[in-house]
């Protein structure tokens, strides 16, 4: 007899929530695969299946038993377990009552360290359909269901009515009822084409038996790729191409088990309408691949997969193109009445709205955005006047009604509203661009309008909320001010932007005015923004100590920071490095003891020794070489002139006390030591950096 068979797990239940199938089917999978191998019930490969109304596991040579194993506890030592009369201890007496056993049961252990009681004990392994029925009912309780439901008079909970349990190991039925399901080896095929029971003989055959006779693709990818082959070829047909959005791809496959493609069409008119309003309410609540020209203009046609071979599909076609038209006749409706106003009119009314109840209406943040883009694109060469005016207008979609029904149309309507005004192409397009990038790996604005107040509205929200005292803590930050910082660092950085960081925030903090209630907001915010654009760094391998040494002499722009960790990465190649860095942290340990004022001129016959006298005739000449260098910002140059140092450093050091007795001596070789650390700190500070 063989000692291993493969296993089926299949539970059949009502359609399950399309957004969370994946995740179900992953966790079912997870859990029991660790109850497997808690169990020590060897097994091969795992495969997951997931459909509307089912989770199943199909595994690999699942072992029949779980292997004998010897087992061995040490109680306590003899000496303990048993008193001058021979007698057990109470120590001895609960040894034994634990392992389930008598004190007389026991043997005995000789180890170096003395004798002990021990309890061993030959235990065979457990059958496997002992211990299934456990395993699958722990899995299917940790599975990640946020509100379980019960139904009819039962009282067990699920995320959705069970109608039946397959559960097989090699030839046979697992016994054991589970979520009032009894175990058996019959599932079921697809509700409409194959609702009656299929009786499986091998779980291997599970897949093909439900594709071939139940109309059920039950292996999530295969299905998925199927639809994504059908609506590629259904678009071609119409001369087009489809969006076929990941998201919108996934949940369409847990909507089906038996997918056929249908292509529906709307009357030409509607396309009018931005078509992103058209696309949204498609995908969101149709579940529609929209379709595109070559042009990348969008058709007047759509693709839906049913969950039915239909023998008259047009009465399919024809119930979704009925369906979908008040949907997009309603989105007409409100882009007509949009157009009966200009965007600069709801200007007014936007003070109606609370942008923070500390910081004023969105009005008040307008009018602030305003003001700080005109002074961002003054300092970047752009428009002032054109960017004041974007400002005005950036949170006027808002107040359409396009944007109230469609939300995720914010920034695209006031694009298109602007247009329609007969706005400046440059403010209509920043009207977009305004809320860009809108995650990680967005786009950034491109236009100088579109930068200045897409950089400006970052800014005044980190100031303004660190302002009222509201600084993200832990993982909640409700305003998001740490993807404001990424995004404005983003902005700032990849168009190297020549705006001074801590100017920009005062800039804003000027702007808020009495708003800002907390003290040091500018010191706060720069430190909030310099972590995040430590993460930057590190992301792109960037060791700290080396953005330490850059950040400790605080470069006015993003720009020269990255030209100064450019420098220091380069410097730190160099052999002179390790050397330099250390004799500068020695001489920023000996520099911090010093009280008062070191002399502002220091002359080589103050000196006694030739290590000293060179070292300053050194830092003379290098000051001299190195200020043309600094200029040019060619940091790169200055720190590998600076590195010819190494050994009149060396010298110095090994050679003069500099904490001389003699006060003015002592003093003098003090302000040395300060010339050459301001040397270096033209470029960065680099005695913090590890060896």
């Amino acid at each position: 007899m063989a000692d291993a068979a493969d296993l089926l797990f299949e539970l059949g239940t009502e359609e399950l929530p399309p957004v969370a199938l994946k995740r179900l089917s992953e966790a079912l999978t997870h859990e029991f695969v660790t109850g497997l191998e808690s169990a020590q019930l060897t097994h091969g490969d795992v495969v997951s299946y997931a459909s509307p109304r089912r989770l199943a596991l199909l595994i690999k040579d699942l072992a029949f038993r779980q292997p004998d194993r010897d087992i061995e506890r040490r109680g306590p030592a003899v000496k303990a377990a048993f008193d001058a009369e021979g007698n057990p201890t109470k120590a001895a007496e609960g040894f034994a009552r634990s392992c389930g056993t008598t004190v007389d049961q026991l043997q005995r252990q000789q180890t170096d360290k003395g004798e002990w009681l021990v309890y061993q004990v030959h235990e065979s392994g457990r059958a496997a359909a002992e211990l299934l029925p456990a395993i699958a009912e722990q899995a299917l309780n940790r599975l990640p269901i946020p509100k379980r439901m019960r139904w009819g008079s039962s009282e067990v909970q699920f995320v959705r009515p069970v109608h039946w349990l397959t559960f097989i190991h090699g030839e046979d039925v697992v016994d054991c009822t589970l979520l009032d399901a009894s175990a058996d080896h019959i599932t079921h095929g697809h509700r409409f084409h194959h609702p009656q029971g299929i009786t499986l003989y091998d779980p291997a055959d599970y897949a093909a038996v439900l594709e071939n006779v139940g109309k059920v693709i039950a292996y999530f990818p295969d299905r998925r790729s199927r639809i994504k082959a059908q609506v590629e070829a259904t678009a071609a047909q119409l001369g087009g191409v489809a969006d076929l959005d990941d998201a919108l791809l996934d949940e369409v496959t847990a909507l089906n088990e038996w997918p056929v493609p249908v292509a529906g069409s709307f009357e030409e008119r509607f396309l009018e309408v931005p078509h992103e309003a058209l696309v949204s309410t498609m995908k969101t609540n149709q579940k529609y691949f929209p379709v595109f020209d070559g042009e990348g203009r969008l058709m007047n046609h759509f693709i839906t997969i049913a969950n039915i071979e239909s023998e008259n599909p047009d009465i399919i076609r024809e119930g979704n193109e009925r369906v979908v038209r008040p949907r997009l006749a309603d989105a007409m409706f409100f882009w007509e009445q949009d157009g009966k106003k200009r965007l600069s009119d709801h200007i007014g009314s936007l003070r109606e709205v609370v942008f923070q109840k500390d910081l004023g209406s969105m009005y008040d943040k307008s009018q602030r955005v305003a003001a700080l883009a005109a002074w961002i694109a003054e300092q970047s060469g752009g428009d002032p006047a054109r960017a004041r005016h974007a400002g005005e207008l950036s949170r006027c979609d808002l107040m359409t009604e396009m944007v109230g029904e469609f939300p995720s149309m914010q920034g695209i309507m006031g694009r298109y509203q602007a247009i329609r005004d007969g706005e400046d192409p440059e403010v209509a397009q920043a009207l977009d661009e305004f809320y860009m990038p809108r995650f990680s790996s967005d786009r950034l604005p491109q236009t100088p309008t579109g930068i200045a107040i897409a950089l400006a509205e970052r800014i005044d929200t980190l100031v303004g909320i660190f302002g009222i005292g509201m600084r993200p803590t832990g993982d909640k930050d409700p305003f998001a001010l740490r993807r404001a910082a990424l995004g404005a660092l983003r902005i700032i950085g990849e168009h190297s932007l020549t705006i001074g960081l801590r100017e920009l925030l005062e800039q804003g903090r000027e702007l808020l005015g009495a708003h800002v209630t907390e003290a040091d907001v500018v010191d706060h915010v720069e430190h909030f923004m310099l972590e995040r654009l430590r993460g930057r760094y590190a992301e792109q391998g960037i060791a700290s100590d080396l953005f330490d040494a850059v950040v400790a002499v605080r470069p006015q722009t993003l720009a020269d920071f990255q030209q100064r960790i450019d420098a220091v990465a380069h410097f730190r190649s160099l052999p002179e490095a390790e050397a330099l860095a250390a004799a500068n942290k020695r001489i920023a340990n000996i520099l911090k003891k010093v009280q008062g004022t070191l002399p502002e001129t220091v002359a080589s016959e103050h000196f006694e020794s030739d290590a000293e006298a060179r070292l300053w005739q050194q830092v003379q000449d290098l000051k001299k070489q190195v200020e043309p260098l600094l200029a040019e910002q060619d940091y790169t140059a200055v720190l590998r002139a600076l590195a010819g140092l190494r050994d009149t450093v060396d010298t110095f050091f090994d050679d003069v006390m500099v904490m001389a007795d003699d006060k003015t001596l002592r003093e003098k070789r003090l302000a040395l030591l300060a010339r050459l650390q301001a040397l270096f700190l033209e470029v960065a500070d680099i005695s913090v950096l590890q060896s």
